[in-house]
C-alpha cells in the first residue's frame, strides 16, 4: 500500500502520521509511506527581487524541512521507511497531483492545518483535497 501523507507542521498532521504509523502495523506488508509539504509562495513572489537569488526558495526548503522533522521522528521510531517530497505551488493542486503521478492508495491529512483561514469545522484545503480527489482520503482530527 502507498500512503500520502500531507505535512503542514500543525498539530493535526502529526495525528494524521500517527494514524498512518497504526494503519501500517496493521497491514500485512510495510506500506510505502511518502511524506509531502506544499508552500504556496505566489504571495511572497514579489520579495524575491529584494533577496539573493534563490533565497525564497533557500527560505521555504529549511521551513519544509523544519515542519517534516518530528513526522520523520515518528516514522523513523516505529521503523516504518519513508520518502519526503517538497512542493512549491498550489497546496491542493500539488498534493493531487502528487497523489495522482506516485499512484498512491491513500491519502492522509489532518483536518484542521495551521492556515487559520479554514472553515470552523473542516479545513479549506482537507475540504478541497476531499472534494477533488480520485484516491481514498483520511482526515485526521
Amino acid at each position: 500500500m502507498k500512503i500520502l501523507i500531507a505535512i503542514d507542521g500543525s498539530k493535526s498532521a502529526l495525528q494524521a502520521v500517527k494514524y498512518a504509523i497504526g494503519l501500517g502495523g496493521a497491514l500485512a506488508q510495510a506500506p510505502h509511506i511518502t511524506l509531502v509539504t506544499v508552500h504556496d509562495e505566489t504571495g511572497l513572489r514579489h520579495l524575491a527581487k529584494h533577496l539573493p537569488k534563490d533565497g525564497l526558495d533557500d527560505y521555504f526548503r529549511q521551513v519544509s524541512e523544519r515542519d517534516l522533522k518530528p513526522a520523520r521522528k515518528l516514522l523513523d521510531k516505529a521503523h516504518l521507511a519513508h520518502d519526503m517530497v517538497i512542493k512549491f505551488g498550489n497546496v491542493v493542486e500539488e498534493i493531487l497531483g502528487t497523489a495522482s503521478a506516485g499512484k498512491f492508495d491513500v491519502i492522509v491529512l489532518g483536518s484542521k492545518g495551521r492556515s487559520g483561514f479554514g472553515d470552523l469545522v473542516l479545513g479549506s484545503v482537507a475540504q478541497r483535497v476531499c472534494a477533488l480527489s480520485k484516491q481514498p482520503v483520511v482526515l485526521v482530527k
